[in-house]
């Protein structure tokens, strides 16, 4: 069982902006889609049509909607193997994404990736990585190549709160702060590294002072608001577009399910999450647009019945789907490439 530190918020992101209905019913609308497919995942992963590892978001969304808000389509995006949600936040479309689980050919990683492995060029969603922090200096790169081409685009590095005790974190942080890379870096601290609790895994709970030793500008952040998220990335954004280097936001946040499937999770009281299920993002972003007249009842019943006609045609597209054909194994492996250096 863990506890967290208060949910605080650092002076540089204090300020409260006023958000839209539009942004409202967008935040809504995308985090109930995400619970929704997850829900849906759960389920088909018990009657074994998904196999292999499955970790769901399920808690977690306003961490992904706040993220989306805040950024343009042409900022990076890269994650841990918790990622179906940052996958149709950014706009692949739910049956690729479901298809992508079956291991169909028309999944977003071709059938080759499954759960853990989700990317697209298109939405420039660069994983999806099952490696424990292997996506840290990968990010760290990729802000790299924007900053070479003399683009303004950011990189937003997500990675859980067991890969911020990985050694590549720190040399990453350095070369990030030394050559004052465009990228956010983001724990989704949800207070359990698999089955440990944060208190086990360091004498410092506190994981927005990691980012000191490097003098990185570093904020704890409500990761149950998605105001709070968007506030947070849009400040840091920001500062990257300005050449003001990186930043590192420790997002806490909780989720409800254990680690992965095969998790039951009872590391963990039911007080604990019940607790938390009180911050649940779906009801309090939900309340607060009741509270401001921006939505009725009626509205979120035809929300709720429209996302659950895109899960279902999401499931009917994968069901259909074929597998990739044997040969497709040796495809997407190395890139053709011309190097004019090189000589014969």
């Amino acid at each position: 069982m863990h506890k967290f530190i208060s949910f605080a918020l650092l002076p540089k992101i204090m300020a409260k902006t006023k958000f839209t209905k539009d942004i409202y019913e967008k935040w809504y609308e995308q985090m109930l889609l995400m619970r929704r497919f997850e829900e849906k995942s759960a389920q088909l992963y018990g009657q074994q049509k998904i196999k292999g590892f499955c970790h769901l978001y399920i808690g977690q969304e306003a961490v992904v909607a706040g993220t989306i808000s805040a950024t343009r389509s042409d900022d990076r995006h890269i994650t841990a193997y918790r990622d179906h949600a940052h996958a149709i936040a950014l706009g692949i479309p739910s049956r690729e994404v479901m298809a992508e689980l079956y291991g169909k050919v028309t999944g977003c990683s071709k059938g080759k990736g499954g759960s853990m492995h989700m990317f697209s060029k298109e939405h420039n969603f660069f994983g999806g990585h099952g490696i424990v922090g292997g996506q840290i200096p990968l990010g760290a790169g990729i802000a790299l190549a924007d900053q070479y081409r003399g683009g303004d685009q950011v990189t937003i590095c997500s990675f859980g709160d067991g890969a911020a005790r990985q050694g590549a974190l720190h040399e990453t942080f350095n070369m990030a702060m030394l050559w004052k890379l465009p990228v956010i870096f983001i724990v989704e601290n949800n207070g359990y590294a698999m089955g440990t609790s944060v208190e086990r895994t360091a004498n410092i709970t506190d994981m927005s002072v990691i980012g000191a030793g490097y003098a990185m500008p570093s904020f704890v952040v409500d990761g149950m608001r998605p105001e709070s998220v968007h506030e947070a990335i849009a400040s840091a954004a920001e500062r990257a577009r300005k050449g003001e280097g990186p930043t590192y936001l420790e997002i806490r946040t909780y989720r409800y399910r254990g680690h992965s499937m095969s998790d039951p999770a009872k590391y963990r009281t039911k007080e604990e999450v019940e607790e938390y299920k009180k911050k649940d993002p779906l009801e309090v972003v939900k309340q607060t647009m009741l509270d401001g007249k921006m939505a009725n009842e009626k509205w979120f019943e035809t929300i709720e019945q429209k996302i659950e006609d895109i899960v279902n045609e999401a499931v009917e597209f994968a069901e259909n789907s074929p597998y990739p054909a044997p040969e497709a194994l040796w495809e997407d492996v190395y890139v053709q490439a011309d190097y004019p250096f090189i000589r014969e």
